[in-house]
């Protein structure tokens, strides 16, 4: 059995930019039932169950299933008693993300960097090692109970060796057979990494978070969009999104608006007792289409567009894309109006996206699957139609 030793780091000097973001390294979710959780992700969503760290491999503790598809992480994490912080968590909470961690070249000194800059350590930096190699952790808390993890990879856990297969972290073990990993293999969803990460936080707290990662993670202002741009008759959202300096990570950030009934944001933070949390990862595919029949065939429920979004849709997009010299949608008209996708263009280019109905019985968590043609925005042009099946779904649930 391998034995880990975590122990406490310095940090190393060598480092120019602490905050250089490498990578999104993983979503940590706290779940109820890691084991059930792991099926559910590999069964309709197409995720391989890669690795594992529980009892059998020295996790006294907590159950880790690591599911892995492109570049997309993510760890389910149980306790395994009821003193584990997971237990609580999802007892308040339900299933959901705990941590969204980064790679960086010394997880230590960005640490430091961002403790500096008025973050609050979650926990400080913990190196552990094997016969493998070295990964230091170091966190830090942002809304809510959201935390950020910066993750330092060396040896055998090197990025690029994990993208390649490569072990997780120590005390993690490959997992040997698992027969839906075989049917993902051969039917793939096309899921390639996280786009962005939506956090919701209370009314009149969206710009104390917008400052929050412009001070603390050194990010910059992307998108902005108030509540003209988002909204129908009845409800409304603000929203402003954040982007590291090499803007390849993306935490827009939600607040609820004044409206005649509830909002999305507001439903969220009413099942979480007012506290903010992350509501929705965007994975991005090369192909919609085939990635939406995939998902569809394996029974994921997805929002119901109103048919009627689509009379005017292909004017509206199209019309656009030209008078910024582009080349209209080449995907299939028909095909995206039976799958119900989400079409939308701007002076780059345009996009197509689709959004899950919640992940679990709280209606909290969900995924939103994208594809970029070009388009760097968030499908501003489909947030009324998008907004009325969310107040549809809201209706049902009798939370509107």
């Amino acid at each position: 059995m391998t034995t880990a030793t975590p122990r406490p780091v310095a940090a190393d000097s060598s480092a120019t930019d602490p905050l250089q973001l490498i990578d999104v390294d993983h979503v940590r979710f706290y779940v109820g039932n890691a084991k059930q959780a792991a099926y559910f992700y590999a069964s309709c969503y197409g995720f391989q169950v890669e690795q594992i760290a529980d009892l059998t491999t020295g996790s006294r503790d907590a159950a880790h299933y690591l599911l892995t598809q492109g570049n997309i992480r993510i760890v389910l994490t149980t306790g395994l008693g009821p003193d584990h912080e997971s237990m609580r968590h999802v007892a308040r909470f339900g299933d959901g993300v705990k941590d969204v961690a980064f790679t960086v070249f010394d997880a230590a000194k960005a640490f430091e960097r961002a403790v500096a800059n008025g973050a609050e350590p979650a926990y400080a930096p913990v190196e552990t090692t094997d016969e493998t190699g070295t990964v230091v952790t170091a966190g830090i808390r942002t809304y809510g109970e959201v935390i950020h993890s910066f993750v330092s990879r060396h040896g055998g856990y090197a990025l690029p060796s994990l993208k390649q297969g490569g072990r997780f972290m120590p005390r993690f073990r490959k997992v040997d057979s698992f027969a839906l990993n075989e049917m993902n293999r051969a039917h793939p969803c096309g899921l390639k990494y996280v786009d962005h990460l939506v956090g919701n936080v209370e009314l009149g707290r969206m710009n104390h978070w917008v400052a929050w990662y412009e001070n603390v993670l050194e990010f910059k202002l992307f998108k902005h969009f108030d509540d003209k741009d988002i909204s129908t008759e009845y409800s409304a959202l603000m929203s402003k999104v954040m982007a590291s300096g090499n803007q390849l990570i993306k935490m827009p950030i939600n607040e609820p608006a004044a409206g005649k009934k509830k909002s999305q944001v507001q439903e969220y933070l009413d099942f979480t007792g007012q506290v903010p949390g992350v509501q929705h990862l965007a994975l991005r595919t090369d192909d919609e289409l085939s990635s939406i029949t995939e998902l569809r065939r394996r029974g994921v429920d997805f929002l119901a567009i109103p048919e009627a979004y689509y009379d005017q849709v292909w004017e509206r997009v199209d019309s656009t894309l030209r008078a910024h010299g582009h080349s209209v949608v080449r995907e299939d008209h028909d095909r995206v109006r039976e799958l119900g996708i989400l079409v939308d263009a701007d002076d780059e280019g345009y996009l197509l996206q689709l959004f899950t109905k919640p992940l679990q019985d709280r209606p909290t968590l969900f995924f939103e699957i994208i594809c970029r043609r070009g388009s760097q925005s968030f499908g501003k042009g489909n947030f009324k139609a998008l907004f009325e099946a969310l107040e549809h779904e809201q209706e049902r649930r009798g939370n509107l």
